[in-house]
């Protein structure tokens, strides 16, 4: 069993690096084109909340690949694994061609969302600019899913660091205009955002193309000719995903919303403590894909005692990061909170929205357990329905109804997390057992 510990610990910690540095990036850019302008900090919070949920669909279909290449890793397939990477690159940045394609379509409707109309001036390039990075962030994305299956997480968490590093300095040269660097603001940010998603696209790939250790894989890719049966196959097992993910970020913005009814102060605490939730979210789902990994890698060997003992170390894992988030959380509360505001209103708020937070760390931690748990045994297509049911069928209405019916106002809101991530839970964990007991009689 310890040996599984460790496996997960260790493909795990480079993925949560990675992802530390993406959101300590995204805190360094909010900075800084808030130290620019506050105009400019009202059109980037547009800007990158209405693209949210599409990237988070984005990194949902590309974990689709993850389970697929790990169990032909785990059976020395190589070539075979390379041949399946091309078919994601395909499907992938068809995918990313339909939300791309749906975005655009936003943009010309960006008038009609009621924002300010100094506003506006600034959304369009910013807007056009993320949205011209979606295929390199699909591109990114299937490439990491394929070198985190082969055991390489490393590999990604280095590129992913070198792009952020590479994004600040292009922030600082063109908000500024540093030197001979023409002062672009909020366009000098989305300029640099693009470019470091290129790089690391350009990198990454780069790397798979010219490192020798990534040969045999090279192979399968040399007569490369999309078969339909393949495509289809990682059609079904990344679009569900895609949909959970979607979903269940869905949930947590229509709360936001919700908040939003309930006046200014209210959103603001809110706001505040979403993004505290979203640092333990980070390891859950960090330490979650590394479980994802080895059930997969013993899943394809059909080793049915070894995926069970993974899954007891991944639920061991992830119960202790809930432990270490929610005494973070309650022993630190007012300094987290101060972090993000020293308005007295919201800080009073925020605090008392401390215990609902607590309370549903655990139900996040073993919903993103189970459900990385389900998703190394390839049998996805529960997710979308198990979240569908959790946040739109439970979360959502008991948090209008705890909220607004009860007049418990945001406690109810952040309560209303619990019911969802707990149902969200227990139904992942019933859709892995059933699915580990249909493959064991198929032998």
């Amino acid at each position: 069993m310890h040996h599984h510990h460790r496996a997960i610990l260790r493909l795990g910690l480079p993925i949560a690096v990675g992802q530390l540095g993406v959101i300590v990036m995204g805190f360094a850019d909010t900075m800084m084109v808030g130290r620019y302008s506050t105009t400019a900090l009202a059109a980037a919070s547009f800007v990158n909340s209405a693209f949210n949920l599409i990237f988070f669909m984005l990194v949902g279909y590309s974990y689709g690949l993850t389970p697929l290449i790990a169990g032909l890793f785990g059976r020395g397939e190589r070539g075979e694994a390379g041949r399946t990477l091309g078919h994601a690159v395909v499907c992938n940045l068809l995918y990313a061609a339909v939300l791309v394609a749906v975005m655009s379509g936003v943009y010309f409707c960006l008038s009609g969302f009621g924002q300010p109309e100094e506003v506006l001036p600034l959304v369009r390039p910013y807007y056009l600019c993320i949205l011209a990075s979606m295929p390199f962030v699909a591109l990114f994305n299937v490439l990491r899913q394929f070198t985190d299956g082969i055991t390489e997480t490393r590999t990604a968490m280095w590129v992913l660091l070198a792009g952020n590093a590479l994004n600040l300095l292009g922030n600082w040269l063109l908000i500024y205009g540093v030197g001979s660097f023409p002062e672009w603001g909020l366009t000098g940010a989305g300029v640099s955002t693009l470019v470091a998603r290129v790089a690391v696209a350009v990198i990454l790939l780069a790397h798979l193309c010219l490192r020798g250790r990534y040969a045999d894989y090279r192979a399968g890719l040399r007569h490369f000719l999309p078969r339909r049966p393949l495509l289809r196959q990682i059609h079904r097992q990344s679009f569900p995903i895609s949909l959970q993910m979607g979903m269940e970020t869905g949930a947590f913005t229509l709360s936001c919303v919700m908040a939003g009814w309930l006046g200014a102060v209210h959103l603001a605490a809110f706001q505040v403590m979403l993004t505290v939730g979203t640092l333990g979210y980070l390891f859950y789902y960090s330490f979650g894909s590394g479980l994802s990994i080895r059930v997969a890698l013993f899943y394809g060997q059909k080793d049915w005692p070894e995926v069970r003992r993974a899954t007891a170390a991944g639920t061991h894992i992830l119960l202790g990061m809930a432990l270490i988030s929610s005494s973070l959380m309650w022993g630190a509360d007012r300094w987290l909170v101060g972090l993000f505001t020293s308005d007295p209103a919201v800080l009073s708020l925020a605090l008392s929205l401390i215990p609902p937070l607590v309370l549903y760390q655990l139900g996040d931690a073993m919903q993103v357990c189970y459900a990385n748990a389900l998703r190394g045994t390839a049998q996805v297509k529960a997710m979308m329905w198990i979240a569908f049911v959790s946040y739109l069928c439970v979360n959502l209405p008991v948090g209008y109804f705890l909220a607004f019916v009860c007049g418990w106002e945001s406690f109810g809101l952040f309560i209303a997390f619990s019911f969802g991530l707990f149902t969200a839970a227990l139904l992942f964990l019933r859709s892995y057992r059933r699915a580990l007991a249909e493959a064991g009689r198929r032998g």
